[in-house]
């Protein structure tokens, strides 16, 4: 639809935002609304013509991997209505890093719409390794640079369905990637993918890293690792492994941008991201010291009217 005119008229009629006072400069980016499209959707930059008709300001494309991963076995996700939740066990499944960038370089970007690319490592035995891991990264953060393909990128450092975990979760393997990160020449805004099951001592740990480093800001947070959050424990199978999306992740992104906010002041840009299902939820995350939000999960229950309505409220207030 994005790319057949009529079809593109019509979404953007119904669903698109067209007021600038909705839009916001964040790192020398311009988006059109405060609402990104996180990571994991759009995981093959499939769709960037078509969001901007959604009042998308933005999208994240990937995570993306030097190596193209099939993701783990079916089923890789499942939804969980009673807790307004999806069960996310992909396993980084994506086309690789040179066939998207490719995608990119073929995609006709408006000037007001945002694309990042979050990197993920590949989901295989070989990446295991803290050294192989970091190398892993810079393959795909090179080539994207090189390509000169995306607006910012992200650091997904917390995904917890790839094999070997989240190895770059913890402050010593963290500060050796972004160590081999700033050797790399770049010009556009970094940020890293946080998780969000650290309580906030462990995680202050991990921004005093990055905060020696040239990294913009974080992203508040990743998937939830908690099954005891669902508001009906019963909806999860107790052998389905995966993260938690959606209403578990809320209060403790909530709770973690508000304590970023307070500690480093405007040190880091925050993209505020879970459990986002309303116009109040998305101001929410902004009074508590987010500068934009991310949904998936929300616009999957709430359907495709949901940034246009939080794109209004935002304008109001």
């Amino acid at each position: 639809m994005g790319n057949f005119r009529p079809a593109y008229a019509l979404l953007d009629l119904i669903y698109g935002f067209s007021g600038r006072e909705s839009g916001v400069t964040v790192d020398g980016l311009y988006y059109s609304t405060p609402v990104i499209l996180g990571a994991g959707f759009d995981y093959n930059a499939r769709l960037i013509n078509v969001l901007p008709a959604l009042s998308f300001g933005g999208v994240e494309v990937g995570s993306v991997t030097a190596s193209p991963c099939q993701g783990n076995p079916k089923p890789r996700l499942m939804r969980l209505p009673k807790s307004q939740s999806i069960l996310v066990n992909k396993g980084l499944r994506n086309d690789g890093v040179d066939v998207i960038i490719k995608r990119l370089q073929n995609k006709k970007q408006r000037k007001d719409f945002v694309v990042g690319v979050s990197i993920a490592r590949s989901n295989v035995e070989q990446t295991a390794s803290v050294e192989e891991g970091v190398s892993d990264y810079l393959e795909s953060f090179k080539k994207l640079n090189q390509a000169n393909v995306g607006d910012y990128f992200t650091l997904n450092i917390s995904c917890p369905n790839a094999f070997g975990g989240e190895t770059f979760a913890e402050p010593i393997s963290l500060e050796k990637l972004l160590e081999a990160i700033s050797d790399v020449p770049f010009d556009k805004p970094i940020y890293i993918k946080m998780p969000i099951n650290l309580d906030w001592p462990s995680f202050d740990k991990l921004l005093q890293v990055i905060e020696k480093f040239k990294v913009s800001g974080v992203i508040i947070g990743n998937l939830n690792k908690d099954y005891s959050s669902l508001a009906v424990r019963a909806e999860a199978p107790e052998k389905y492994q995966g993260g938690l999306s959606g209403r578990p992740c809320f209060k403790l992104s909530n709770d973690l941008i508000r304590m970023t906010r307070e500690k480093y002041g405007r040190r880091f840009t925050i993209i505020g991201s879970g459990g986002v299902f309303s116009p109040q939820d998305a101001l929410e995350k902004l009074a508590l010291g987010a500068d934009l939000v991310q949904i998936v999960t929300g616009m999957i229950y709430e359907g495709p009217g949901l940034m246009k309505k939080i794109a209004k409220e935002y304008a109001k207030s």
